[in-house]
């Protein structure tokens, strides 16, 4: 299967495709190149190595944003069977960017919800490029109580740049819908497991992510903002993205490290549209494992365990300015 070449992988892609010259021109000419196609099948192990082993900051996000990458219906293809996708949110509309239904993993009943993106232009309209509108967070959080109603799991997908910001969201009460999210899914009665699957963009990753527990895949990211986002606002300047990308701190391994995500999901060399059901066997393990250790808590001590979990992350220490001055 062919893919889009990030400008990293260049190198990487032109090698494989000499190696593919050689090994196409030793079956022509009836020429042993054996030890040529070995060296340098040897070289390129080391060269993927050496570039997917050092990513950068922004090199993670384009890999998260790539337009092969796995997305939310895939997952549910890939984890679950009986998908019975949910429409509307009782208020005004169904959103296309937000996708949600009942559904079964190994068997056991699940609500199952993502933001949604499309492949190709005519579905990127529909889904508004995973950007969901204040509809789309009212579907998800009446399909959460509904799951909480029958005593249901739920399992979230995130991926989306952030919540959309157009008027008619605005006019129609986008961070009225995305706060009441984070206040209501403070108190649902049942287990709750999102998982960052390419980007977590702002609020509208937020909006759905006051969970149980909370992963992201290896080379996704979670950010108060996107780069560019960043970019314009510190520096007047989208092109400083990189630069911004690095400071936000926004990588799977920084939000492990400032205890924001609880464990972060491997990915196969060059990223989750490589293997996808290397992923999601992975992940599938996770969902099971912790269906099984929150189900068995009581529903008061779950709600107070989540509420636990997201006040640890507001902790700072407080010192004096005495103390600052001796230090």
């Amino acid at each position: 299967m062919s893919f889009a070449i990030l400008e990293f992988e260049k190198p990487i892609v032109e090698l494989e495709n000499k190696i593919e010259e050689l090994r196409s021109f030793s079956d022509k000419k009836n020429v042993n190149l054996a030890p040529e196609v070995k060296k340098l099948t040897q070289k390129l192990e080391q060269m993927k190595a050496e570039i997917y082993g050092n990513l950068t900051e922004w090199q993670k996000v384009m890999i998260a944003r790539h337009p092969a990458r796995p997305y939310t219906m895939d997952y549910i293809h890939l984890l679950t069977t009986d998908f019975m996708e949910l429409h509307g949110d009782r208020l005004f509309a169904d959103d296309f960017a937000f996708v949600g239904g009942f559904a079964k993993i190994n068997g056991k009943n699940v609500m199952v919800m993502g933001q949604q993106k499309g492949r190709d232009t005519k579905e990127n309209i529909k889904r508004n490029f995973g950007c969901a509108h204040p509809e789309g967070y009212r579907k998800a959080i009446r399909l959460m109580r509904l799951a909480e109603k029958f005593h249901l799991p739920v399992v979230i997908f995130i991926d989306t740049p952030g919540a959309y910001p157009g008027l008619g969201a605005e006019e129609r009460g986008q961070a009225q819908a995305i706060a009441e999210n984070l206040r209501d899914m403070s108190g649902i009665k049942t287990p709750i497991i999102a998982t960052v699957i390419g980007e977590g963009g702002s609020g509208g990753a937020l909006g759905i992510a006051v969970a149980d527990r909370v992963y992201i895949l290896e080379n996704a990211y979670y950010s108060v903002i996107s780069p560019e986002g960043c970019a314009s606002i510190l520096w007047r300047n989208s092109v400083k993205a990189p630069e911004a990308a690095r400071a936000l701190k926004l990588t799977a391994d920084h939000l492990m490290e400032f205890g924001m995500v609880d464990d972060k999901i491997p990915e196969p060399q060059g990223g989750a549209h490589r293997d996808p059901a290397f992923v999601a066997k992975h992940l599938k393990e996770k969902i099971l494992r912790d269906i099984a250790e929150l189900s068995s808590l009581s529903p008061e001590a779950l709600v107070e365990s989540r509420y636990q979990k997201f006040r640890r992350m507001g902790e700072f220490e407080h010192k004096a300015a005495a103390q600052v001055a001796a230090a």
